[in-house]
């Protein structure tokens, strides 16, 4: 029961910090203390439900699952439905409307899905050394239970009470439903009535271990390289028939390396098949070739991600690649096409804003500081859907080791510390 003792530690560093909160500021911090060992045995009973993005059921089942609580908070709740071909769970949302008085509308994000199908490992629960170990147990089940600890918290100090908040538990992070205008639409339309978003993905220290919060996220793309060549005899090769494809593919994906690269930008070829017959199955992807050593190669097909900070950056990146392709070696052509993905969480004044105020109630609930998390140091996220549309504030969450790994982790005190950061951060937002 290692986590009891660290909580046991963390309940110990209020007394100064009580200093700084009201009346009302501390039954809520109290109110949070007294709920987490209820908020763990959620955590667990939630861990222990398989929810792999294509395991509806047991998607369904987690959302049932925090369903009940936010139907206990008295929010309205509903499952939105996914289109039967994009094979997804659906979602759920809880939201509940207040006064125009009671200050900002708040969208809070969380997800129910794991990477984890059944079969790739067995859900399980385990405590070592004080932490604990369970698939997507900081991935995003802890964050989850923060929300709703945090919610709660507010519900019985009596600060719900006509606060507009809308709260969306999406089924499909980690593998978004296409297309995106439908699996996200519900979420964009929770944004365009809402005044802030908070997302509460696990918590990210930074290269010091200091507690950090994201206002920023790379947008994510995808690139496909066709590239062809003059097939014949290998004892042409330089000469009458040209580079092939191999070469010109090695040049272009060399001039990518050396004159694309710039601060927060990268691309990466992911999956490379070339030869005289190539196919690619990019539903799957998978590829096979045919080719021999004294044939020149005459195809290579190239799949990659891009990664960007703002719009201006996905330009010049895109402008400089399709340059690169444009100089063909003697004998070979390309082309290169570019789809897009996660829009940019672009860091801007409003962003910065709500990092201020979630650090200040850190630090007043004696919790410490919250610094900024590079966008680099983080991969792709629903919050990067409603970004453009609201002011943001990512990472809110758990904090644990291993995400995405059989070896993923949580530090079972921070789901009381991120409950009172959130309950505190929500809390000043809408009074």
């Amino acid at each position: 029961m290692g986590w009891l003792l660290a909580m046991a530690a963390l309940a110990g560093t209020g007394t100064t910090a009580a200093q700084a909160l009201d009346p009302v500021e501390q039954r809520i911090v109290a109110e949070v203390k007294s709920q987490a060992p209820q908020a763990l045995d959620l955590l667990r009973q939630s861990v222990l439900i398989n929810s792999g993005t294509m395991n509806t059921t047991g998607v369904r089942e987690v959302g049932q699952l925090f369903r009940t609580q936010f139907d206990a908070l008295g929010f309205q709740t509903r499952w939105v439905e996914m289109p039967p071909d994009m094979k997804r769970a659906g979602h759920l949302v809880a939201t509940r409307d207040g006064t125009p008085d009671k200050g900002k509308r708040l969208l809070l994000l969380g997800h129910l899905d794991t990477v984890f199908e059944p079969g790739s490992a067995v859900p399980m629960w385990e405590t070592r050394d004080g932490r604990i170990r369970g698939q997507g147990v900081s991935d995003m089940k802890g964050g989850d239970v923060i929300v709703i600890a945090a919610l709660r918290a507010l519900e019985r100090a009596g600060a719900l009470e006509g606060t507009t908040i809308a709260v969306m538990f999406t089924g499909d992070e980690e593998d978004a439903g296409e297309p995106i205008a439908v699996s996200r639409a519900t979420m964009r339309d929770l944004a365009r009535r809402s005044d802030a978003a908070l997302s509460f993905e696990s918590s990210i220290p930074d290269k010091d271990g200091r507690t950090t919060a994201t206002v920023g996220r790379r947008a994510t793309a995808s690139w496909d390289l066709q590239v062809s060549g003059r097939p014949g005899h290998s004892m042409s090769v330089f000469g009458a028939n040209g580079y092939g494809a191999v070469y010109e593919a090695a040049r272009i994906l060399d001039a990518f390396r050396r004159q694309v690269v710039e601060p927060g930008l990268t691309f990466n070829p992911g999956l490379i098949v070339g030869g005289t017959e190539v196919k690619v199955d990019g539903a799957h992807a998978r590829g096979s070739a045919f080719g021999k050593t004294n044939v020149i190669a005459g195809s290579v097909a190239v799949s990659g991600d891009l990664r960007y900070l703002d719009t201006a950056q996905r330009d010049r990146a895109q402008a400089r690649m399709r340059a690169i392709v444009a100089q063909h070696l003697p004998g070979a052509g390309a082309g290169i096409a570019f789809q897009e993905a996660y829009p940019p969480m672009a860091v801007t004044p409003g962003n910065l804003k709500l990092l201020d105020l979630y650090s200040r109630a850190s630090r007043d609930a004696g919790l410490g500081p919250i610094g900024a998390l590079p966008a680099e140091a983080r991969g792709a996220g629903d919050i990067q859907f409603v970004a453009p549309l609201v002011d943001s504030l990512d990472g809110l969450g758990a904090s644990g080791n291993g995400a995405h790994s059989p070896n993923e982790d949580l530090d079972p005190a921070s789901i009381e510390r991120g409950a009172i950061r959130a309950a505190l951060l929500i809390h000043r937002l809408t009074r």
